[in-house]
């Protein structure tokens, strides 16, 4: 389910306030983007015989676009809108794993304690080498617990009842390999995740996911019992079969819904958007009361074997690798386009889904369609990418550092004067260790000779507190100055090093 395309806090009743940067009208630039990104979902939509979509782009903490295309019922023609209910399937786990680190954060529950002592049916389970570790909480959440894979037959699990799960469970499984070994994606995995959350909790997942987060957040159109969709607004599910859209049969509600059960609204589900990608970047200030957003953060952090998505077209220069590797619920890529970012998809009978953020941008990408598997994950990229490449979201500036910002004037005057001990007591000590100061002046003199006089430095830009390069605008062209300061106290340069700029 999801990997089918290429692989006690804030009470309900008060007002949910998300963190965003000052809201700003769209430019122009930004409405052309949105409706560059359109004629990929039409496409898409022509392409698959998918009976109804819809997609949207959250931007800094709102639904900054959002649109729908074909039907969410057949037989009624009733067209799909913004509050339409659709399965997300796999992309419920983002939900399963923030509740265990809701409940790891209150003290209720151990990511590393073996999951065996949180749910008793697995403490018969044979494992399948006698050095094999026990399976812990943290394992199946990086599906890393030596269970085989599982789309095809997880899918057809979401009924199961809680007393039949339990029985599966004291049963016991075969292993693929002992876990910890390799990353192999488990729903069965998944569904023990969320019966650790039932447990730990003492309500059922799903009781707790409400409460937890989808009633905080003001997702009242978003749950895991198909019967209690918002009347007239449920998506059918279809699959296209002979030239025909044929109707699937509804799933659960049950204990696998902890893997890929949740049905939610492109209403509801961007403000759960808006609320995750608020938690970057890190700073000061109050947290909201559902969960810390430095838990919020740890979804993204890469906890198991990392691969390479190499690229589709050698020949494009647009193209490139990608790294990968899975959090907890979410999977965490870095490519040479969108930089870091993280994505999941969601595939059922009668639905396909997918999510993609950029939290360095506060950016974030969702469709919905009401077709079986339907491989929306390309055209989501294919549309994030069309996005960023517009030049209309950037990534997020950081605030530059005093102590950078102090170091820049302290760089222009070892330059100006010719002497790094002009500034001796801001060389870390370690400096003229590694290359004495006649060498470092005559490389400045050899600078000097070709740049001239320099002016003070152009605005910084960081992406941490302790290093960068500074540019200076000089006599005949640009010199830049790599700087890294040192772990002490009083601010110090462990590195300074000279170039004129391409």
């Amino acid at each position: 389910m999801g990997m089918r395309t290429s692989w006690a806090g804030l009470a309900c009743a008060l007002p949910l306030v998300l963190w965003a940067p000052p809201a700003l009208a769209q430019t122009d630039a930004q409405k052309a983007a949105f409706a560059a990104i359109d004629p990929l979902f039409e496409s898409f939509m022509e392409e698959r015989h998918a009976p109804g979509l819809v997609y949207g782009v959250v931007v800094d903490g709102k639904l900054a676009y959002v649109r729908s295309l074909g039907v969410q019922d057949t037989k009624t023609n009733a067209p799909v809108n913004r509050d339409t209910v659709f399965r997300i399937a796999s992309m419920s786990k983002n939900f399963t794993a923030l509740a265990a680190l809701k409940l790891r954060d209150e003290g209720k529950l151990s990511l590393d304690a073996p999951a065996e002592t949180i749910i008793p049916e697995l403490k018969g389970l044979k494992y399948p080498t006698t050095d094999s570790p026990k399976i812990t909480v943290r394992d199946l959440l990086n599906h890393v617990g030596g269970f085989v894979t599982d789309d095809p037959w997880g899918d057809r699990q979401l009924p199961m009842s809680e007393a039949e799960f339990s029985r599966f469970m004291a049963a016991g499984v075969p292993f693929s390999r002992a876990p910890g070994m390799a990353f192999e994606y488990s729903n069965y995995g998944y569904a023990l995740a969320g019966r650790v959350v039932t447990n730990v909790s003492g309500a059922n997942y799903a009781d707790y996911i409400e409460g937890a987060f989808l009633k905080p957040l003001g997702m009242a159109s978003t749950g895991y019992d198909l019967a209690k969709a918002p009347a007239g607004r449920l998506a059918v599910g279809y699959r296209w079969e002979d030239g025909r859209w044929v109707e699937e049969p509804a799933l659960g509600p049950g204990a696998f819904g902890a893997m890929g059960g949740l049905m939610t609204s492109a209403s509801d589900y961007a403000r759960y958007m808006a609320w995750e990608l608020a938690a970057w970047p890190p700073r000061d200030g109050a947290e909201d009361g559902i969960l810390k957003r430095s838990s919020v953060r740890e979804i993204v952090r890469g906890q198991n074997f990392a691969g390479v998505v190499t690229r589709a077209d050698r020949s494009n220069p647009d193209d490139c690798d990608r790294a990968r590797t899975y959090g907890m619920g979410t999977i965490a890529f870095a490519d040479c386009v969108l930089g870091p970012h993280f994505t999941h998809s969601g595939g059922l009978p009668g639905y396909g889904s997918n999510v993609l953020m950029l939290p360095e941008r506060g950016v974030g990408v969702f469709a919905f369609s009401n077709l079986t598997y339907a491989p929306v994950s390309v055209t989501v990229r294919a549309a994030t990418v069309s996005l960023v490449k517009s030049g209309a979201f950037p990534v997020r500036t950081t605030p530059v550092s005093p102590a950078l910002q102090s170091m820049a004037a302290t760089v222009q005057r070892i330059y100006a004067s010719g002497d790094v001990l002009s500034a001796r007591d801001a060389l870390a000590m370690n400096m003229l260790l590694d290359r004495d100061a006649a060498r470092r002046n005559a490389d400045i003199a050899a600078l000097k000779g070709k740049l001239g006089a320099c002016r003070a430095a152009d605005p910084i830009v960081a992406d941490n507190a302790m290093s960068t390069v500074l540019s200076f605008p000089c006599d005949k062209g640009v010199l830049q100055a790599r700087v890294i300061l040192a772990p002490t106290a009083k601010p110090s340069m462990q590195t300074l090093e000279f170039r004129i700029a391409p």
